[in-house]
């Protein structure tokens, strides 16, 4: 590996699991769809609630916003965030991605996921 997740060193026991999901995915804000797919990956981390990551290309593109906004996971990487265009306003880092995960988690590279409490998805 020439990109591992440092995490993984110091926290052996942390499960990081990614499978792809069998149906396909919805994301609707303020009734409108934003992103649909059936080319879903589902993460399981740790005790974590399951974390549904759809490839960017299937969102809208013109509901995103890119952010400043970045986070660090020790097991994934380093996340990016958008803001989602609604028509009540601008929903702030409501989607974030890794443009460039550890090797381990590398399946979700080109894939966004989205916070359940800004968005509806049904998987």
């Amino acid at each position: 590996m020439t990109n591992a997740a440092p995490g993984f060193a110091t926290h052996p026991d942390h499960e990081v699991t990614i499978e792809k999901h069998d149906g396909e995915v919805t994301i609707m804000i303020d009734e409108k769809e934003i992103g649909r797919s059936r080319n879903v990956l589902k993460l399981l981390e740790s005790s974590y609630d399951p974390v549904y990551y759809i490839p960017l290309v299937d969102v809208e593109k013109a509901a995103l916003e890119k952010s400043d906004h970045s986070t660090f996971c020790p097991f994934k990487g380093t996340a990016s965030y958008w803001h989602l265009e609604t028509t009540t306003g601008l929903v702030e880092n409501a989607v974030w991605g890794y443009e460039a995960p550890y090797d381990e988690c590398l399946a979700l590279e080109g894939h966004v996921a989205f916070y359940p409490d800004k968005v509806t998805i049904t998987a």
